[in-house]
């Protein structure tokens, strides 16, 4: 028999796990661009390349993320904790006066971030309030130089460099 987690103390244990920061992007079947903000990202199989990403089921790409569907993930650099907190906001054109690539299939594409990686969604699962979205990733386009954006107990932060 399982006890009830304390949802604030949850919040806070998952709070302790450092990430780095992506912002997803898609073009919905109506043509218009979707972006978020999306801690929850990771590898899943090297073999074939698979990665995954958990998004909010109330969040505006939960529903136009299916099967078969282009989008991008992007890896932010240090400096672009402008652009997380630009697609984390829950009002306004996260797209207005940025500067952005397309790909072939129309995805609106990030520049100068620290990775880039053109994905095809291959599943998806209930996970909770969240889905679970598995890609296949198409092309992948890595910075040459640069450290991750993290998030940690709240707040952005940055690598430390040890000796």
């Amino acid at each position: 028999m399982s006890t009830a987690i304390d949802p604030t103390q949850f919040r806070a244990a998952l709070a302790r796990f450092a990430s780095g920061i992506t912002v997803l992007t898609m073009r919905d079947a109506a043509g218009t661009d979707l972006g978020m903000t999306a801690t929850a990202f990771t590898s899943l199989s090297l073999d074939p390349p698979l990665v995954l990403v958990c998004i909010d089921a109330k969040a505006t790409m939960a529903a136009p993320l299916t099967t078969g569907v282009a989008f991008a993930v992007h890896v932010l650099r240090e400096d672009q904790e402008h652009l997380s907190r630009r697609f984390a906001a829950t009002t306004g054109d996260r797209f207005a006066g940025l500067t952005l690539e397309r790909s072939a299939a129309g995805t609106p594409l990030l520049p100068d971030v620290l990775m880039r990686m053109e994905c095809e969604v291959v599943a998806r699962h209930p996970g909770g309030d969240h889905h679970i979205i598995v890609a296949r990733p198409e092309q992948v386009r890595l910075a040459a130089i640069g450290d991750p954006l993290l998030y940690f107990r709240g707040r952005y932060g940055r690598l430390a460099q040890t000796p």
